[in-house]
């Protein structure tokens, strides 16, 4: 009965010790799957849902600091939404406007990890330049700068902008346009470093950006802790004035 009980016993231990391999194989073979679903749903998402960018400059001071990084509704401009004004918006470079390019690292790990982020969305692909403004103004509006106290008007209203850098005018330069179909005027926050609409008059289109050139609308800080939070329309963009005819 003892032989009986140990032959058992080992049988019990064996069958175990089999149990635990095969989980661990399974484990080992089902790892790569996984992954790959988890970035197949990552690049689902960044492409068609959210997106995360980092801010690179200080143009849109204080609303964003370099080094923020916010999330991006995109599925917005997938289904067609209107833009509105007084979104903070990101978009692809119109021509000309971003100057400095992505920075490839020169070790082949730490391209392999940019790789991956780029592709899940964690950060800008290197052949593509986007920037972040907040839109001032939408097609057909007259957009001027400066009303006698200094403000910016959209089709005669004036926009009180507590957003701007403290210190900054309205605008560096003055101007008088009205937007064609199609197109937006943007500015930063930051208006005395930010190459903005009011900075590329001189381009094609008046320094104004095409309306499929959008991403989609920043809606929320996410980093840094310390500067995180909503972004959410101003309320002087919420003027009935603003609507009539500019």
């Amino acid at each position: 009965m003892v032989e009986q009980a140990a032959a058992a016993d080992n049988l019990e231990a064996g069958a175990a010790k089999k149990a635990k391999n095969r989980t661990q194989r399974s484990f080992w073979y089902e790892l790569p799957i996984l992954v790959a679903i988890a970035l197949l749903l990552a690049f689902v998402i960044k492409t068609f849902l959210v997106q995360a960018f980092t801010i690179p400059s200080g143009s849109m001071e204080n609303t964003l600091q370099v080094g923020d990084r916010v999330l991006v509704n995109k599925l917005g401009s997938w289904l067609g939404e209107d833009v509105e004004r007084g979104e903070v918006i990101v978009f692809k470079d119109p021509g000309g406007w971003v100057t400095t390019p992505l920075v490839r690292p020169a070790n082949p790990v730490a391209r392999g990890v940019q790789d991956v982020l780029m592709f899940v969305g964690l950060m800008p692909a290197a052949d593509q330049k986007y920037l972040i403004k907040r839109v001032i103004g939408l097609p057909g509006d007259r957009i001027r700068c400066c009303d006698d106290q200094g403000r910016v008007t959209v089709n005669g209203a004036p926009l009180d902008e507590p957003y701007v850098f403290p210190g900054n005018p309205a605008a560096v330069v003055r101007f008088d346009v009205v937007v064609p179909e199609g197109r937006l005027w943007v500015m930063g926050d930051h208006r005395a470093v930010s190459f903005d609409s009011s900075k590329h008059m001189a381009d094609p289109g008046g320094g104004t950006i095409p309306l499929e050139n959008v991403v989609g609308r920043a809606f929320v800080k996410i980093w840094r802790p310390e500067n995180a939070g909503w972004l959410p329309v101003p309320s002087t963009f919420e003027q009935p004035a603003l609507n009539k005819d500019g």
